[in-house]
């Protein structure tokens, strides 16, 4: 099993390139199911959630190549016969539920097992079933398995969901747009890998309209068309790497970056003395003079702070000036990399959904084990700004959401490395 090796060795300087954003490409691959025509995205990233979506749909049928190293994914669902999405396949990521509302749309009936993912909490698909249902499928669990099917193709229909889910509102958008009549989704979710999946769906000749606000308006079309679509820039990896001159010192280039993809985030990183300035390749940044400063943070769904930073904000405040409070508003369970920090030295309480962290002067290396996606890079960001070496156990969650870490860290300073049990 692989391990991550670092040893805190001050600033940090240089370029690290975005990649594409591995929630946006996820909802993306599912949407080939809705056409006979290929659907081509760019700038897709490397990645392991990215094989698992990959392994999925070519069980369902589909056809996937890969070009320019991986970075093109060309999909073509011309001969997607089987409808049933295997637990075997679908328990290794809770994206694999993406697949629901496009077959259902497309042929009218769909068995997919429940999901899996990061231990963070109930992610329950009971949202994404009502709505399905107010547009007429018929649903039901049995021996894990969803089974819906639909009489005479889905109908438009206003939904309001009770909470602004985004698995939901995607699955939902794409089972739309093959629908009979309009849908109307509101208290729908506005994240910006929403409006890029609309963005694709509108080249493939969807009709939508009011993505990133909390309506969206989906006229139901007969067919949709083939088309090439770019993934945006991963935002949540942006704001990780933003993270680590933050904590490590130094001066680090974000290629590809884009501040309104992270407003909240960059207004706590203002108040904690970071300085973020947008540049013709993206965004720069740079710690101000001495320790950072002490910031409550509270995570909401977009445009609020995301919960998928969380984890990372709370290894820069482990060494701010001051005591930070971070409420976790959206996942519970997803403090799991607090007792992992705790063992490098920081000082964190955990109480509930509320963390208190009071900053110390100089975290110190230790051997710890990443619980999560988000955790695993949490505790590389400590590690940089950590006295001698810091060795992360258990890095394959790391490898679901983030591309070549190690060597985008490395490629600004950092002393990082992957060390196999093989080597």
């Amino acid at each position: 099993m692989d391990r991550i090796v670092v040893q805190g060795n001050g600033p940090l300087s240089g370029e690290i390139a975005i990649s594409g954003a591995k929630n946006a490409c996820l909802a993306l691959m599912p949407a080939t199911l809705l056409s006979e025509e290929p659907l081509t995205l760019t700038n897709a990233p490397r990645l392991s959630d990215i094989r698992t979506m990959t392994t999925l749909l070519e069980s369902l049928g589909a056809e996937i190549s890969t070009m320019q190293d991986g970075k093109v994914l060309a999909m073509s669902s011309h001969a997607a016969e089987n409808h049933v999405a295997d637990y075997d396949i679908v328990r290794k990521m809770r994206a694999s539920n993406l697949v629901l509302g496009p077959l259902l749309a497309r042929h009218g009936h769909a068995v997919v097992s429940l999901p899996g993912g990061c231990a963070i909490g109930a992610r329950p698909m009971d949202i994404h079933i009502d709505a399905l249902e107010q547009m007429g499928a018929e649903i039901e669990l049995r021996d894990g398995y969803l089974h819906a099917t639909t009489k005479g193709g889905l109908k438009g229909a206003e939904i309001p969901l009770r909470f602004a889910s985004v698995g939901a509102t995607e699955n939902i958008v794409m089972a739309a747009t093959l629908a009979k009549g309009t849908t109307v989704l509101s208290n729908a979710a506005r994240e910006p890998e929403i409006v890029d999946l609309v963005e694709c769906l509108r080249r493939m000749g969807a009709q939508i309209e009011g993505e990133g606000t909390d309506t969206i308006t989906i006229q139901g079309v007969d067919r949709l068309s083939g088309a090439t679509h770019p993934v945006v820039a991963d935002r949540i990896e942006t704001g990780t790497f933003m993270l680590a001159p933050a904590i490590a010192g130094g001066e680090v280039e974000l290629i590809g970056g884009r501040i309104n993809l992270l407003g909240a985030f960059c207004e706590k990183l203002d108040a904690c003395e970071i300085d973020v300035t947008e540049t013709e390749k993206g965004l720069r940044v740079k710690r101000r003079n001495g320790r950072v400063g002490a910031v409550d943070v509270v995570t909401e769904i977009f445009p609020g702070f995301p919960t998928d930073l969380q984890a990372q904000m709370m290894a820069l405040l482990c060494t701010a000036d001051g005591v930070s409070v971070l409420e976790e508003k959206i996942f519970e369970n997803r403090f799991m990399h607090a007792p992992e920090l705790i063992r490098m030295g920081a000082q964190i309480d955990v109480q509930g959904g509320i963390a208190t962290v009071t900053g110390v002067e100089r975290l110190r290396g230790a051997p710890v084990m990443a619980t999560d996606l988000r955790a695993s890079v949490s505790l590389i960001l400590a590690a940089l700004a950590a006295e001698g070496e810091t060795v992360i156990n258990r890095v394959y969650h790391l490898d679901r959401g983030y591309e070549r870490v190690e060597e985008k860290l490395g490629a600004v300073g950092a002393k990082i490395e992957r060390v196999s049990d093989n080597d």
